[in-house]
């Protein structure tokens, strides 16, 4: 059985989910994969812990996860390989403007067991692909 899995950033305001949430609803009714589900890097859930977990105990062998981010950052070269158990964890912390500590609130804490038999596979993000390229110059045009 095979899972696709949608990671988005998260935001205090609801927006991320709602687009995440509604790209994995228009890929669900395309029928390509068995299970279809978000998880989202911080501020909201489901988290990627919660998330990787529920498609694991609906019996995913193979489970397919795209960042819904457009660039490479933090985020999808090292928090969220750590959250997957695909790099070690190394103790950070964010230097914010003027010193100040600007603490992010990641889901570190949550485990993932990944059983004997089941696959992890971590997509790139989507960068500047000709298809973003097309959505830009839409919403240039108003529309």
């Amino acid at each position: 059985m095979e899972a696709l899995v949608l990671l988005g950033h998260g935001s205090r305001l609801p927006y991320s989910k709602e687009i995440v949430g509604k790209v994995a609803e228009k890929i669900k009714e395309k029928n390509i994969y068995d299970i279809v589900e978000i998880g989202m890097m911080e501020f909201n859930e489901p988290t990627i812990p919660q998330t990787i977990n529920k498609v694991i105990a609906e019996g995913a062998k193979k489970i397919i996860i795209v960042p819904v981010f457009l660039a490479h950052g933090n985020h999808t070269k090292r928090d969220i390989p750590q959250i997957l158990g695909l790099i070690e964890c190394e103790e950070h912390h964010h230097e914010g403007e003027g010193g100040h500590h600007h603490h992010h609130h990641h889901h570190h804490g949550e485990k993932i067991e990944v059983p004997e038999g089941v696959e992890i596979i971590y997509r790139d993000p989507m960068g500047a692909d000709d298809r973003v390229v097309d959505i830009v110059l839409d919403r240039a045009k108003g529309n």
